[in-house]
Formats: C-alpha cells, sequence, structure tokens
C-alpha cells in the first residue's frame, strides 16, 4: 500500500531540535534500505515528505508514531495507486 505522507513540525527554533533532526535520518535509513520507504525528501524550511510502501494501515501508524516521537508534527496522508495498477484500473472500466 503506498501512502504519501507530508509532515508539518511543531513550530520550533530548529536549534533547539538539531539532535531530533538527525535522529530523522538515522531512524528512517532502516525503512528505506527495507523498502518500507521509496522515497524520503527534506522540505525546504522544515519538515519531510515520504513515500511509504507498507504492508497494512496498522504498519503506517506504527511508523508515523515513532516518527512524532522523534519530531512532534502533524501529518498529511494520501493514499495512492501504483501508476500501473491505475491504468489497469481505467482499461478495465470500458466505454
Amino acid at each position: 500500500m503506498l501512502f504519501l505522507v507530508i509532515s508539518e513540525p511543531r513550530p520550533e527554533r530548529p536549534s533547539s531540535v538539531i539532535s531530533a533532526r538527525q535522529s530523522f535520518w538515522t531512524w528512517i535509513q532502516p525503512l528505506v534500505d527495507d523498502g518500507e520507504v521509496r522515497s524520503v525528501h527534506a522540505k525546504v524550511g522544515r519538515g519531510a515528505v515520504v513515500l511509504f510502501d507498507v504492508p497494512s494501515n496498522e504498519r503506517l501508524h506504527a511508523h508515523l508514531n515513532a516518527w512524532a516521537d522523534i519530531i512532534p508534527a502533524t501529518f498529511q496522508v494520501h493514499a495512492l495507486i501504483d501508476p500501473a495498477r491505475a491504468v489497469g484500473f481505467l482499461n478495465s472500466q470500458g466505454t
């Protein structure tokens, strides 16, 4: 299951959360290595955009809770459809 997650960290002085921001990158790297994160990008300013590829909503929930423990934030979560599956669905619809 694909989810695009956009974080909006709590408004704090960037210098006061340097350690937490460094911890985020250490935390997320194993998820990238395991394939549960397809890509991760820092936003200009603060925050991140992550494309998760997880087997369940519960797994995503666990990841977002872990993320929020490192850097308190609100999250926009967008469920996505793999492009090939989206095209396959459209092609099966007929006209």
